[in-house]
């Protein structure tokens, strides 16, 4: 196959970052093709200058801007079912897509597609975290229970153990706009738990098929600074337990966020 269609990658770029361009290039060395989008609701002329080079269409989000407002701009403007929000400082293996389209060639739809990841830091691949392998085990579950909503929530209920960014979407599922917007940090947790209301596969391809770039300056470890993550943490499992055993739980969340620090 060479290009399949009814897919898009979203690259949703912020200000100027300067790991923009490797995801760019990421996306479109897939082994298998697709297409490919630039959003963004910071335009600058550095994203110009990237979407042009590549001959990358680009869409400004005019409206509310968020992160999750962001997400749901960009996959707004596809018309493709299945959609992949790639996160400007991340990496994407040739083989990404290849692997998902695999899944789909032998009828095996969903509603979401997620894969194991690696982390950087400092522009190298680190060794496995201890956070990694927990959420490893973790997911484990869901590669012979993929469609009960009893085992999903069971994942989620000890954290969000999928990667956002190796996430792709059905929007034929979900609709153009998945992600929910309530919360700053949590909000793909969120989204998660929301989806596991529909009686579809939570497809875990548990190959290790993307980077996740951790630096000082992401959205991620800015949010970990002002605690914002750790308040939302606490929203989250008081979804799934009593309080008095959600706030047991917290205690060890301190510890396991300390991994995206630099």
């Amino acid at each position: 196959m060479e290009k399949f269609e009814n897919h898009t990658f979203v690259i949703c770029a912020y200000k100027e970052s300067q790991y923009l361009e490797e995801c760019i290039k990421s996306v479109i060395n897939q082994n298998v093709k697709s297409n490919i989008i630039v959003s963004t609701s910071t335009p600058n002329e550095y994203i110009e200058q990237l979407a042009k080079k590549y001959n990358l269409p680009l869409y400004i989000n005019t409206g509310k801007s968020g992160i999750g407002e962001d997400w749901n701009f960009g996959i707004s403007k596809t018309t493709t079912d299945y959609v992949t929000i790639a996160h400007q400082d991340d990496i994407y293996n040739a083989n990404y897509l290849e692997e998902i389209v695999k899944y789909l060639e032998k009828g095996k739809d969903f509603v979401i597609a997620f894969t194991d990841y690696r982390e950087i830091k400092n522009g190298k691949q680190i060794e496995l975290t201890r956070n990694l392998k927990i959420k490893k085990m973790l997911l484990a579950p869901l590669k012979t229970f993929k469609k009960s909503k009893f085992v999903k929530r069971r994942v989620l209920s000890l954290g969000s153990s999928i990667c956002c960014p190796s996430v792709t979407v059905n929007t034929r599922i979900t609709g153009k706009n998945p992600y929910k917007t309530e919360l700053k940090c949590d909000l793909d947790w969120d989204t998660w738990y929301e989806m596991t209301k529909y009686n579809e596969n939570f497809l875990y391809i548990n190959k290790e098929l993307m980077q996740h770039r951790i630096h000082e300056n992401s959205e991620t470890s800015n949010l970990i600074e002002n605690n914002i993550r750790l308040k939302e943490d606490l929203i989250m499992l008081n979804r799934f337990w009593p309080k008095p055993i959600a706030k047991f739980i917290m205690k060890f969340y301190g510890q396991a966020i300390k991994t995206n620090k630099i």
